[in-house]
């Protein structure tokens, strides 16, 4: 979506803001659940803000389903 930075640097850029992923967390928490990996996953990257914890959750969002990860982004914007 061209005006949605956020979905932009999920989707493109390794660096992602902290504070991106973990609303990004919160939200994938509603749509599957607090202790799926993709969540666990984005939530330590939130907090440590590591490049090897960043890649890890950027691979597993990537590996969400389609509407997975549209219904988390679509949370993001309201």
């Amino acid at each position: 979506m061209p005006g949605n930075r956020i979905g932009t640097a999920i989707m493109n850029d390794v660096a992602i803001d902290r504070t991106a992923m973990g609303r990004l967390a919160k939200a994938l928490t509603f749509i599957l659940n607090a202790s799926h990996p993709t969540v666990v996953a984005l939530r330590t990257a939130s907090e440590t803000g590591e490049a090897g914890d960043i890649k890890k959750a950027r691979t597993l969002f990537l590996k969400l389903k389609p509407g997975e990860r549209q219904a988390a982004m679509n949370m993001l914007k309201d």
